[in-house]
């Protein structure tokens, strides 16, 4: 799948079958980018909003977000926070993005996975969400992190 706009949507070429692809990077690859999953550990709050927002940039302009790293001071931001600190339930909002990316990105899974990996494995499945965003940022001409 690529987009007209020269993104790619499995920048990896991962092969694809009539139920979906994996994702890019395993759940448990947090690793691999330490910066974002100490970041997903510390302040969760502010890698889904980074996450949310340049997920919602590239459904829409079909283009990264300028300001990649924008978004910490966000409504999104404060909403999961909130959700968290307040009731524990900031899974509900991961749950819903991951979802959106599943679709996306034509990845395996359902609601079930989406949610227990929410509740389960917040830091790694935001670090996972976050790296593949930004694999189809990456895949763009002259986009530079």
């Amino acid at each position: 799948m690529t987009l007209t706009a020269g993104g790619s949507r499995n920048a990896k070429g991962l092969p694809i079958s009539s139920d979906g692809r994996e994702w890019s990077h395993g759940l448990f690859d947090c690793f691999g980018d330490c910066s974002t999953c100490m970041m997903a550990w510390c302040c969760p709050c502010v890698v889904y909003a980074q996450t949310k927002r340049r997920l919602s940039y590239l459904q829409k302009h079909d283009k990264p977000d300028p300001e990649a790293v924008g978004g910490c001071c966000s409504g999104a931001c404060w909403g999961y926070a909130a959700l968290s600190t307040l009731l524990g339930l900031s899974c509900i909002l991961q749950m819903n993005t991951r979802s959106t990316m599943r679709e996306r990105y034509s990845v395996r899974g359902d609601g079930c996975g989406d949610c227990l990996t929410a509740f389960c494995c917040t830091s790694c499945g935001l670090t996972q969400e976050h790296r593949e965003v930004l694999l189809e940022e990456e895949s763009y001409p002259g986009y530079k992190v």
